[in-house]
């Protein structure tokens, strides 16, 4: 039997904005027993004394069966003694939640997920959530670039404090998310209190049902030669033409908006039929070389040629999760669907590459 990896959710959220008081209400929640939870330092998460069990010096075990661990310096060797203790049998989790610092990029955690070798056959992330403030959140937005791209990254955002807002300024401040990550469900949380149902159970898996995978969706440094980072293409075909100039210009050369978040697109496109694994590997490669420092998400459920299902693809940043076959997929759609979230793209930045997405390679011929 092949060992699922253990589920990882990163929980975000800038400074006041309400992560203290949703961790702590998930703490209490008893469908919550079997969770590992990841802190910077006990003082500044603030636990409630009266969720404590037991403590040691880095530990604590909460009443509801959560163990919370503090973060010491390295988060590659905090989670990998979680792992050994969970193997000895001295604790059982069945996931992990890491509340990050309020001024913290969610991207190098998720690089530390997938890019350390023994980690990553271990763990998994599952999603981002990023809480927002809705009293005081459009201010932190308008001061903050931090927060914008926490909001940018999230898997679900979660809004904070409602009762402190009136309707007109509650819904400006939805639209206003959505319009930075247009993908991202936003739940409210009553006084901190959330169902955990709502937040868990987010990344695509094999068993995903299309609805799942499409909801989902809806949602190498110093300049190295990259592999091919979808794995798929193989064979002697090259393609017609290569991708120079695939993407016009490049990211950083856009103008800043005044606002902070209207750094931040979402664009999306759609492949009507499936893609040559060639010409897919090229795009992608073409994509990291353009524009990999400003790409914050990307998200596809991609079909490619000789391949009877799709498969879902999930890059933050320059570092991409391993491809996921979707094994439920229905036989009649064969459209592959692609989103990005990035920061100072231009306008059409995605668009323009669809003309290439649909080209077909020539194959060359080997003459004795």
């Amino acid at each position: 039997m092949i060992r699922q990896p253990i589920p990882v959710t990163l929980l975000a959220g800038f400074l006041g904005s309400g992560k203290t008081t949703v961790l702590n209400a998930l703490l209490r929640h008893p469908g919550m027993d079997r969770t590992a939870v990841v802190i910077n330092e006990f003082g500044e998460i603030g636990l409630d004394h009266d969720l404590i069990e037991s403590s040691t010096e880095a530990t604590v075990l909460m009443r509801s069966g959560c163990l919370c661990c503090e973060l010491r310096g390295d988060l590659a060797q905090t989670l990998a003694a979680l792992r050994d203790r969970r193997e000895a049998g001295e604790i059982a989790f069945d996931r992990v939640v890491i509340e990050t610092t309020g001024i913290a990029d969610p991207g190098p955690i998720v690089q530390t997920l997938v890019m350390d070798a023994e980690l990553s056959h271990d763990f998994a992330l599952d999603g981002v959530l990023t809480t927002a403030d809705a009293a005081t959140g459009a201010r932190t937005l308008d001061h903050h670039f931090e927060a914008v791209q926490q909001v940018a990254m999230a898997d679900r955002i979660i809004l904070t404090k409602t009762d402190l807002a009136n309707a007109a300024q509650l819904a400006a401040f939805e639209t206003r998310l959505g319009g930075i990550n247009p993908g991202a469900p936003r739940h409210r949380a009553q006084h901190g209190v959330i169902d955990p149902r709502l937040l868990f159970g987010l990344s695509p898996r094999q068993n995903s049902t299309p609805d799942q995978a499409l909801t989902w969706v809806s949602a190498a440094p110093g300049g190295a030669p990259l592999p091919p980072l979808s794995g798929l293409a193989g064979g002697d075909a090259v393609p017609a033409s290569r991708p120079h100039g695939l993407f016009g210009t490049t990211a950083s050369a856009s103008a800043h908006s005044a606002r902070h978040d209207g750094r931040i697109s979402s664009q999306s496109i759609e492949v009507a039929t499936p893609i040559s694994p060639i010409v897919f590997d090229l795009w992608l490669e073409s994509l990291m070389n353009s524009a990999a420092a400003d790409i914050l998400r990307l998200k596809g459920v991609v079909h490619v040629e000789g391949m009877a299902k799709p498969f879902a693809l999930h890059g933050v940043q320059h570092i991409f999760h391993p491809p996921v076959p979707l094994s439920h997929w229905p036989d009649g759609d064969r459209i592959s669907r692609i989103v990005i979230i990035g920061r100072d793209l231009p306008p059409g930045y995605l668009a323009e590459s669809l003309a290439f997405l649909n080209s077909r390679p020539e194959v060359t011929e080997h003459r004795i």
